[in-house]
């Protein structure tokens, strides 16, 4: 019975079954079926995704094959592919994820260009401080510090699973000792004129919540709603945050905040009635959406 099993498996190379997944996604309108495909059986070979071309005739066994299978069954339930592997790439980096943080997202990647931009490489007056709120995964304040390592860098989320993920994530660029991790929800933890920074940076939650059911199923299922529910307008978190920066920046101090597309005109509205801010700019993606505000603390304001 056994050999008989082995020899059914068998008869499953890397590219037969390359090409049965990726036409079995297509029928249950799963995106990016072949490159779903792909990561998935190379997780399970352990292999490049190169590799399983340049091994397309190599046979699974029967324990890679039931492996795989467990894989395709959780894809087909919409489970995104970087909650399966446990790894998604941002900014040329993998990063550990789990169902605790968000999936970091490559639009997310114009809010790490756009400080990148701003911030020097060194500073005459010394290292300057870095503060992100809601780090998730970590993948923004490490794509930082890895390009501008010469500064003080801290980040924070309210789960503390998240910034223990966070933490994993540092050690395996062995960054741990550059970046300091605390939790708390946004600025209750800092003490308000015990530290001031030169930058705050948040990808906040900013999806009005009657959306989030309409979603994709992948992310309403899947993804931790803290990290999504941005209130009844979406603006709450991205309210508070434009709120409050000002008291923990220094003058000239830059405040970074990723939004909706759509949030443009609601987020002018904020910072005007706030009054704290200057040089206000809307710095759009690859797609031509609005998906970064950039703003600087007015000088002589607290």
């Amino acid at each position: 019975m056994q050999n008989q099993q082995e020899t059914k498996a068998s008869q499953w190379t890397i590219l037969k079954l390359l090409k049965w997944t990726t036409s079995y996604f297509k029928s249950h309108n799963i995106d990016h079926p072949r490159a779903a495909a792909e990561i998935l059986l190379s997780k399970t070979l352990k292999l490049d995704r190169i590799d399983l071309y340049l091994r397309y005739d190599q046979p699974l066994c029967t324990e890679e094959l039931n492996f795989f299978k467990g894989f395709i069954k959780r894809r087909v339930n919409r489970e995104p592919v970087a909650y399966i592997v446990g790894v998604k790439e941002f900014w040329a980096m993998d990063f550990s994820v789990t169902r605790d943080v968000l999936i970091p997202r490559p639009e997310t990647e114009c809010l790490v260009e756009v400080a990148l931009s701003i911030l020097p490489e060194a500073s005459c007056q010394g290292p300057i401080r870095i503060l992100e709120l809601g780090t998730g995964s970590g993948a923004v304040i490490l794509a930082l510090t890895s390009r501008r390592p010469g500064h003080f860098f801290f980040a924070s989320d309210r789960s503390t699973k998240a910034v223990e993920l966070a933490r994993e994530n540092v050690k395996r660029y062995e960054l741990n000792r550059v970046i300091h991790f605390f939790s708390g929800k946004w600025f209750q933890p800092l003490k308000e004129g015990s530290v001031q920074f030169d930058m705050i940076i948040s990808n906040p939650p900013y999806i009005p919540t009657r959306v989030i059911p309409q979603l994709e199923p992948e992310i309403y299922k899947y993804e931790p709603a803290i990290a999504l529910d941005g209130g009844e307008d979406g603006l709450d978190s991205i309210r508070h945050i434009i709120r409050h920066a000002h008291r923990y920046l220094n003058p000239r101090g830059s405040l970074l905040i990723e939004i909706d597309h759509g949030q443009k005109d609601a987020v002018e509205r904020i910072i005007g009635v706030c009054g704290q801010y200057e040089k206000v700019v809307f710095i759009k993606d690859y797609s031509g959406y609005n998906r970064v505000v950039q703003m600087e603390k007015r000088a002589g304001k607290n």
